[in-house]
């Protein structure tokens, strides 16, 4: 018999730019903290820890939860891309669904440099090797970071097979910078036009530098644990994890010259899936998603990849207001990575944490009304993405 995990506790801190941040170690033990409070438990009942992060040495985990505690208990250092944090929060949920253990720590921090991402290590192959001889064929030659170059890429393919009125992308950014508006843990919460969107500077394709996350500092952590284990100390139970899987490259991902699948349409697809199945819900029973728009192209493919709504519609989907208050589905109510920040080991974590206090009722001005179930999707390139059902108990 499956054991059902709860998600006992969450937190996070306020997301900053590379200039305003402190450093990653007590970025991720304030992070966890946090959630340990929430939880209302001692580090000392943390069985496992799984910490996630993208830039950063060798255990680095270690060095933020030695803060915390020194506990000697396992902890496991992640790097799965953009799709860290919920990596993380993936092998938490397995260890106390396997009955490996009752009570475990996912945690997620960035401490991130200024400017477009770029990979490191010139003396190897890089794992993007692939995506850039595909992207390279399709997109030809540019001076364009590789992140934007894929996004853009991606965007443009679905704007050529549907047909986008040049405001459709613009149109998610204006909606990040409302939602966030009202989040106190975003990095921009300043309102912003179509118009204004669209005069920033050109980066590739479709996308101005308003249409691109930003380089972001931050952390985000859970509490994770059985229900008995929750039983046993007086911990609540009222969310838990419904169903999550986790999907990583198919061979369409390279042999089909599509930057649609370069960038994990057929990941998040599948995953999602994968998830629905599991949960033996629908699309039409989510009421709010916190969703991968690291840029505003890939959160217009990401409301078809989950069957929102129907391949080909999105623009009337966003033009109806569906993915906003008032429509069908809040997407992003946090603001997204466009407008909370994309510290990459953090933002599933960030995802999750925002979700938990959405079925709480504690989002305040962000609060979806009615929320019994949020969809969670992470991913990142290289590749894995993470979709992730939550379910109000009670």
């Amino acid at each position: 018999m499956t054991t059902r995990v709860a998600v006992a506790g969450v937190g996070m801190i306020p997301f900053k730019t590379p200039k305003n941040s402190e450093s990653y170690d007590v970025m991720g033990e304030k992070a966890a903290r946090a959630a340990l409070v929430d939880a209302g438990i001692d580090y000392g009942l943390v069985q496992q820890a799984f910490v996630g992060y993208v830039y950063g040495d060798s255990t680095c985990g270690q060095a933020a939860l030695y803060g915390v505690g020194q506990t000697g208990i396992p902890i496991v250092n992640v790097n799965n891309n953009c799709s860290t944090g919920s990596s993380a929060l993936f092998l938490a949920r397995q260890a106390i669904e396997s009955g490996m253990a009752d009570c475990v720590l996912a945690l997620g921090f960035e401490q991130m440099q200024r400017g477009a991402l770029a990979t490191h290590w010139q003396d190897r192959p890089s794992p993007f090797d692939r995506f850039d001889e595909v992207t390279l064929a399709v997109e030809g030659e540019s001076d364009a970071p590789f992140a934007p170059r894929y996004f853009g890429g991606a965007g443009a393919a679905y704007a050529r097979e549907f047909g986008l009125a040049e405001d459709t992308f613009a149109k998610i950014a204006v909606k990040a910078r409302r939602h966030a508006a009202h989040n106190p843990y975003a990095v921009f919460r300043d309102q912003a036009t179509v118009e204004e969107v669209l005069a920033s500077p050109r980066i590739y394709g479709p996308l101005t530098r308003l249409q691109c996350c930003p380089p972001t500092c931050g952390a985000a952590a859970a509490v994770l644990c059985s229900e008995e284990f929750a039983r046993r100390h007086g911990l609540r139970t009222d969310v838990t994890i419904r169903a999550q899987a986790m999907v990583t490259d198919f061979p369409s991902t390279f042999d089909d010259g599509d930057m649609r699948k370069i960038v994990g349409y057929d990941m998040s697809k599948a995953a999602a899936k994968q998830v629905y199945e599991k949960a033996g819900i629908g699309p039409e029973d989510v009421r709010v998603v916190e969703l991968h728009d690291c840029f505003t192209t890939n959160e217009l493919l990401t409301y078809e990849a989950l069957a929102l709504t129907a391949e080909g519609t999105a623009e009337k989907f966003i033009a109806d207001g569906d993915n906003t208050y008032g429509g069908r589905v809040v997407t992003n109510p946090s603001g997204g990575l466009l407008s909370k920040g994309h510290p990459l080991g953090a933002t599933g974590l960030a995802q999750c944490t925002e979700l938990v206090w959405q079925l709480r009722g504690q989002a305040e001005a962000r609060q979806v009304e009615g929320v019994k179930v949020a969809l969670q999707h992470n991913i990142g390139i290289g590749g894995a993405a993470v979709v992730t059902l939550y379910e109000k108990v009670g």
